[in-house]
């Protein structure tokens, strides 16, 4: 028996997913900017997806941008509007505990001059909002804010920044990593008062290698990449036509019973803490009660991560250590950041689900953790 609870990596695509990524290899192969009719045929599906999308999330269809994934999202909109800026306004918000496409990102810009202010979480990961306030300046250009952290789930209080936002007087531009929130918390755009939102397919079901940016209308921000013209010519390149029907699909599949989806990761999630706090002593819960609904990252003391990792995955049971895209050399920055000691680094397991899994594999997962636990912990002892 399998058990996946590696979901903040990546999950498993839909059926449907599949089956339309298919359709897109097999019939609409067609190149969508093509001026004969199967090319055009294809171009007509593409805007049916952008619309289902935007009327899914409360936003205009020309407000939606395909790209390959998160970390292009991220770079075009931060470098776009830094470049934009940067003659009249070189300074960026954001926090120690970002995605590193957005912490790289920063330092890069940092050396061509940009100044970046990294804002401080507590204990639970979260930014205070005096510091923030305190943080910005006439030149601040951007905020860029992840929605939920990848590591540990904590959920960033963003409406609150966005109207913090909205009552100053200069333009200073919001935004979002919501590759994490997409699917884990039912929101608009509009309600946050962000203009920028980076999304992943494969986060919610979908395929690798597609995404999309939210670009709120109006937003001045520079093109990252050149070239034919293709989305609206903001973002050149021969769209990956089978990448955005299953982003369309992995998206109408979501939303039809989101709500629902999200209590049932809720329950697993805490099913999966109040079993690992019976069995298992010696441990640290580092996510919080109130964080989203499918990440719970956990300390087992006097064990290692990544020794453990390989114990449960001899067993059949699949979990991270962190972000997949985080340096494996260096140690967690989200766990440094909210003061963990390095035993408890060392020791940290990520459990990510989705609502394909079941409490039986919960259950099940905790026995073999359990035992895996108490072999690690013997041998060490030795």
């Amino acid at each position: 028996m399998e058990i996946y609870l590696d979901n903040s990596a990546t999950t498993k695509p839909y059926k449907e997913v599949i089956e339309s990524m298919v359709e897109a290899l097999e019939n609409d192969f067609a190149n969508p900017s093509a001026a004969h009719s199967k090319g055009v045929a294809v171009e007509r599906k593409i805007k049916k997806i952008r619309q289902l999308i935007s009327r899914k999330i409360g936003i205009d269809e020309k407000e939606i941008f395909f790209t390959s994934g998160g970390t292009e999202c991220n770079n075009t909109i931060i470098k776009g509007v830094a470049n934009y800026n940067k003659k009249r306004k070189n300074h960026i918000i954001s926090t120690k505990i970002e995605h590193p496409s957005v912490l790289n990102t920063l330092s890069e810009l940092e050396t061509e001059g940009f100044e970046v202010t990294y804002l401080d979480v507590d204990s639970n990961g979260i930014i205070n909002l005096e510091d923030f306030k305190n943080s910005l300046k006439p030149n601040t250009c951007l905020v860029s804010i992840m929605h939920v952290n990848n590591e540990i789930g904590s959920v960033q209080p963003v409406e609150q920044i966005g109207k913090l936002l909205k009552c100053l007087n200069e333009k200073v531009y919001f935004h979002i990593d919501a590759v994490q929130s997409f699917g884990k918390i039912d929101f608009k755009p509009s309600q946050i008062g962000v203009d920028f939102m980076s999304v992943s397919g494969h986060k919610f079901h979908g395929p690798k290698g597609i995404g999309f940016m939210y670009i709120k209308k109006d937003s001045k921000i520079k093109p990252f990449l050149h070239g034919g013209g293709q989305e609206r010519g903001f973002r050149s390149g021969t769209e990956n036509v089978p990448g955005i029907y299953g982003i369309g699909k992995a998206t109408e599949v979501l939303f039809e019973d989101l709500n629902s989806n999200i209590e049932k990761m809720k329950s697993l999630r805490e099913l999966l803490k109040s079993q690992i706090e019976k069995n298992i002593d010696n441990i640290k819960i580092n996510s919080t009660e109130d964080g989203v609904c499918h990440i719970l990252n956990v300390s087992f003391l006097d064990v290692k991560g990544e020794v453990l990792l390989h114990f449960l995955e001899q067993k059949g049971i699949y979990v991270s250590t962190g972000s997949a895209c985080s340096s494996k050399k260096k140690g967690s920055h989200v766990l440094n950041a909210i003061g963990l000691s390095q035993d408890e680094i060392d020791g940290a397991i990520r459990f990510s689900l989705s609502e394909l899994n079941t409490e039986e594999e919960i259950l099940k997962a905790v026995d073999v953790l359990k035992d895996s636990v108490n072999q690690i912990r013997n041998i060490m002892k030795r």
